[in-house]
């Protein structure tokens, strides 16, 4: 069974709120309309009441069950204009400028994340990256002893048995263009334990170059390695339930024929499930051959490092993307005791 089932049968037991900041969207309201279908909990959509109506109606899409929220109409919108001016305060952001951002409907939905009023965000369908990450990153903050908010693909296939039953996590494919390996090892240890939360599986992260275990000291090598030890490091450091290999290369972090081949023995090789690239550019090109040339299913960008689950969708998102993405986030605010039990 692919991932997304999964994480519809844990909603169902453990539904969630949802906001999605451009509601009138024709793909955010199916994804809104099969949320609650489904019985996942309760979406929430940004905009026009009277717009989020027509467009429903044009669709032949009922609303019950969805919550619509006019920002500026909405009895929170003061209070959230004057915690966003004391949160910018110190970058000298001015009240009216406050009042401004909470008009944004992105703004305002991150401010419902971080106040507890939604569980997650979704965002992105009609707005450029930049737009979507801004108000979420200035919101939202960082888990503890995490420096870099970055981001992960969900990738997953139908039949092709890789990763997790199927399912691997790409990262970092949509933040940060060169990381660094204190970055990196950031990006690692953060993907791990979205991908452990989520599958409930032991996280195999494999850092991926284009060697594998080579004796060059070139600085790209280098600078893998470096960061797979210091996220084993950190792992072992903080009693983190995950195995951390690198430098591999992508063959022999997947196929473990291929791993023995080239006499690489570890927890890891041949079975990862957690693939952190080297750099933005390998990551989204990464992801982007397989959902075209594999035709696997796609899911992000959702962002790792934060308190509070986001993701950053594509503009060339499907509504079952959109859902797909909204239920991995539904999935992060599930208390893992609920999921796993109290031990885990």
């Amino acid at each position: 069974m692919s991932l997304i089932p999964k994480l519809v049968a844990k909603l169902q037991r453990h539904p969630k709120r949802v906001v999605f900041p451009e509601g009138g969207d024709p793909r955010i309201l199916q994804a809104a309309r099969q949320w609650v279908t489904k019985k996942l909990g309760v979406p929430i959509l940004l905009g026009d009441r009277a717009a989020i109506k027509a467009a429903a109606a044009k669709l032949d899409l009922k609303l019950d069950g969805i919550r619509i929220i006019e920002p500026e109409r909405s009895e929170e919108f003061e209070g959230f204009a004057t915690q966003f001016a004391q949160m910018r305060r110190a970058k000298g952001l001015m009240p009216d400028e406050a009042r401004d951002a909470m008009r944004e409907k992105n703004y305002f939905a991150a401010m419902m994340v971080a106040t507890g009023q939604a569980d997650a965000l979704v965002a992105g369908a009609t707005m450029t990256a930049a737009s979507g990450l801004r108000p979420i990153f200035q919101i939202i903050p960082r888990l503890d002893n995490v420096r870099t908010a970055s981001s992960l693909m969900v990738v997953d296939f139908d039949e092709k048995k890789v990763g997790s039953d199927g399912t691997l996590f790409f990262a970092d494919c949509g933040v940060i263009p060169e990381p660094t390996a204190e970055q990196l090892c950031d990006i690692a240890i953060s993907t791990a334990l979205i991908a452990g939360h989520l599958t409930g599986e032991t996280p195999r992260v494999a850092m991926l170059s284009y060697a594998s275990k080579s004796a060059s000291d070139h600085p790209l090598l280098v600078k893998v390695r470096t960061a797979a030890a210091m996220a084993r490091a950190k792992a072992q450091a903080s009693l983190l339930p995950l195995e951390i290999d690198g430098e591999l290369q992508a063959d022999a972090a997947l196929d473990a024929v291929t791993a023995q081949s080239k006499q690489i023995v570890s927890s890891v090789a041949g079975k990862a499930n957690v693939l952190v690239f080297p750099d933005l550019n390998s990551g989204n090109i990464a992801y982007k051959l397989v959902q075209h040339l594999a035709n696997a299913n796609t899911y992000g960008q959702i962002l790792i490092g934060l308190t509070k689950p986001a993701a950053e969708i594509s503009r060339g998102a499907s509504a079952h993307d959109v859902f797909g993405a909204a239920a991995i986030v539904g999935c992060q605010a599930i208390d893992r005791r609920l999921l796993y039990g109290a031990a885990t």
